[in-house]
């Protein structure tokens, strides 16, 4: 069956080409757990070739729930994503469903086919990106999407809500500097991801600015984990020439600096100064409290809510393509002038 090129697609043309019937089709787009993963596939590439995308309903979101999918889940950094996205779903009356992908840094691939069922208002999706064959699938369902990206960089396409790391690392390193710092350390995230390397930028960008070199030795790739800042701090403080501070990049990695310098019975923040990066509830607990750039993590789940809620009350279903919220240093006890 040939379609005329930008006709509307209707499902009944869908159903004649695939062989199969009108409900057959409809409980596929419904997310019905009896249909064949053959017949699911075989109508989900029709639907994505024929353009096939789900109208959303105008003036009120569809449905009562909303999703939160992480890709992995770390309890102190994803509770902040969550009060937010909660504080917004609960002024429009919706309940939040929490799901774990188990993907690396990604979405993994069994995930939405629970989603699909549960049919939500719309998704947020804490990871760096999403593979376009699930694009397709949520955009023939109707099911908008926002990523809030606090690890890379989504295609220019794909709405998301992100912060400013460049500018938090060159903020945190110029406090480093401005308290007399010469020797500068930075134990930055995993090397494939974006955010890990736009912080280490900002750090780079600080000390070239005044005119300091970046001894090759300082520089550390990490896990964003406590035991990926406690090994790269134990090489940083046994080097001859070691730094008088810290710039890990996140409050994690800043904790396993810690545990590595008081292994060595190394005093924070007398012997020892040393920066994070998130501003996670531990910041405050640990002694001495942390200096960190605060990263709105809750404001990032709240934007991206309100985002998905306006998309799905509107005709067009679009979305702000990207949002960019700043970050701003907060000074606590782990910073100091060096001896």
């Amino acid at each position: 069956m040939n379609m005329r090129a930008g006709a509307r697609v209707r499902l009944a043309d869908i159903a004649a080409e695939a062989g199969l019937s009108v409900a057959t089709i409809s409980k596929v787009l419904n997310g019905h757990g009896d249909i064949s993963p053959t017949t699911r596939a075989r109508v989900d590439a029709l639907l994505s070739a024929r353009g096939y995308a789900r109208r959303p309903a105008t003036g009120k979101p569809r449905g009562d729930l909303l999703e939160l999918v992480f890709h992995e889940f770390e309890a102190s950094w994803s509770m902040e994503i969550i009060a937010g996205v909660e504080e917004v779903a609960k002024e429009h009356g919706l309940s939040v469903v929490v799901t774990e992908s188990g993907g690396a840094h990604s979405l993994g691939e069994d995930w939405l086919e629970g989603v699909l069922r549960r049919r939500p208002v719309g998704i947020v999706l804490v990871a760096s990106a999403i593979p376009d064959r699930q694009r397709l699938r949520l955009a023939t369902r109707g099911i908008p999407f926002v990523i809030v990206d606090s690890a890379g960089d989504p295609p220019p396409d794909v709405p998301s809500v992100g912060s400013a790391n460049w500018s938090g690392g060159l903020a945190a390193t110029r406090h480093l500097i401005e308290l007399g710092h010469r020797r500068i350390a930075a134990i930055t995230g995993p090397e494939d991801m974006l955010c890990s390397l736009a912080r280490l930028d900002g750090y780079r960008s600080a000390m070239a600015s005044a005119g300091f070199e970046v001894d090759p030795r300082w520089v550390r790739f990490g896990t964003f984990y406590v035991e990926g800042g406690r090994d790269a701090a134990r090489e940083l403080i046994a080097l001859d020439e070691a730094p008088t501070a810290i710039f890990a990049g996140n409050d994690l990695q800043a904790l396993g600096v810690y545990d590595a310098a008081r292994e060595r019975g190394m005093r924070l923040p007398d012997d020892l100064s040393v920066v994070g990066y998130d501003d996670i509830a531990p910041a405050r607990w640990v002694s001495p409290a942390l200096t960190t750039v605060h990263q709105p993590l809750r404001r990032m789940g709240s934007e991206a809510t309100r985002m998905i809620l306006d998309a799905a009350t509107r005709s067009s279903g679009t979305l702000t393509p990207r949002i960019d919220l700043a970050t701003h240093l907060v000074v606590r006890g782990s910073t100091a002038p060096p001896h």
